[in-house]
């Protein structure tokens, strides 16, 4: 039987067990540069076992089904959009259709997935959208996934938005 999962707002304590929420909180803030630039410091912290490196994805609509997860055991992988469109995370604690939670991310901000936390690739609404992107490079295979017998929808509109 196929599972319909519906959005749940994003919050720190929320998306905990599986990373960081990336945005401009000012609680980590200061000014550096002579008072002309805000630094929000130490917003998420890389974990590798090898180099770290930056990339930008370029993520494009797809169905809003849910047909299977990935993770990358060596290294934690963070998505900040380079614009102020929203995006849906999906992230689970275990490989299942039942463990899944959907979270709406809005433009402001990005995710840090923990090194071995399973999620769907990037889920971009209404049209292409860029993400700079901060993972690991080096040997070894860094990905793991797993295929559902059955997606899963999404339910998500604009109105339920939280």
């Amino acid at each position: 039987m196929s599972r319909t999962i519906k959005p749940e707002p994003l919050s720190q304590a929320a998306f905990a067990p599986y990373g960081s929420i990336i945005e401009a909180d000012p609680a980590m803030a200061f000014e550096i540069n002579d008072g002309f630039t805000t630094r929000f410091h130490a917003l998420a912290e890389a974990q590798s076992d090898a180099q770290v490196i930056l990339s930008i994805f370029r993520g494009r609509p797809r169905p809003l089904r849910v047909a299977m997860l990935e993770r990358h055991p060596h290294g934690s992988q963070a998505f900040m959009p380079l614009s102020a469109r929203p995006w849906l995370a999906v992230v689970a604690s275990e490989p299942t259709p039942r463990a899944c939670r959907l979270f709406m991310v809005n433009g402001g901000q990005g995710l840090q997935y923990r090194r071995g936390v399973w999620h769907h690739p990037l889920l971009v609404l209404d049209e292409a959208q860029d993400f700079l992107v901060v993972d690991r490079k080096g040997p070894g295979e860094n990905l793991d996934e797993v295929f559902f017998p059955e997606p899963m929808s999404l339910s998500f509109t604009p109105n339920n938005w939280p």
